[in-house]
């Protein structure tokens, strides 16, 4: 029977190659946790606390070979509703919504724990595939427009200067995402 625990058990890799693993999911995970923190309208020092306590807990307890922990885009749209209504709950300036959140993701993760004792991964397999494209390209649209609000300062749309640099990073961006994979194809 495999330990529950892993990390009691010795490691076939080295250390250096899990410090550096680390520190680069470290870095990968930073910009990730305050993105989702803006789309689900909290703090971003809570979403990167959150990042931490996850990078923590899934050091300790171990994970798969290949396998990144992170924030998740639908979790992140679904939390904004939670949070919103939650504020609005109990005394002025109370700000209950971070406590259900709190309340929420440790629900979901003793979920998660007994859906993984259970083995009920394997029903995953079960899901169609147009089921899951569904579910990717309608999150991508929430996504997509929870973040036009970025677009706008106070209650206008970003016009002029603002704007043409907003989008001259938008196309940077956009560029080095096309570009970069065909350069370090060439060059290892």
């Amino acid at each position: 029977m495999k330990s529950a625990f892993r990390f009691i058990t010795p490691s076939n890799g080295s250390i250096k190659d899990d410090m550096l693993s680390g520190f680069t999911v470290a870095l990968a995970l930073v910009p990730e946790a305050v993105a989702f923190a803006f789309v689900a309208g909290i703090s971003p020092i809570i979403g990167l606390y959150g990042a931490f306590m996850m990078g923590l807990v899934t050091a300790i307890f171990g994970g798969r070979p290949g396998m990144i922990s992170g924030a998740t885009g639908a979790l992140a749209v679904v939390m904004v509703s939670l949070v919103k209504e939650g504020n609005t709950m109990g005394p002025d300036g109370a700000m209950m919504g971070i406590q259900f959140l709190f309340a929420t993701l440790i629900l979901a993760g003793l979920f998660q724990i007994l859906a993984g004792v259970t083995k009920m991964g394997k029903f995953v397999r079960m899901i169609p595939k147009s089921v899951m494209m569904g579910f990717v390209n309608g999150l991508a649209i929430v996504i997509f427009t929870s973040q036009l609000g970025m677009f706008k300062s106070s209650d206008n749309w970003l016009v002029g200067t603002e704007m043409y640099s907003m989008l001259a990073l938008v196309g940077l961006t956009m560029l080095i995402m096309i570009v970069l994979p065909k350069i370090t194809k060439k060059i290892p």
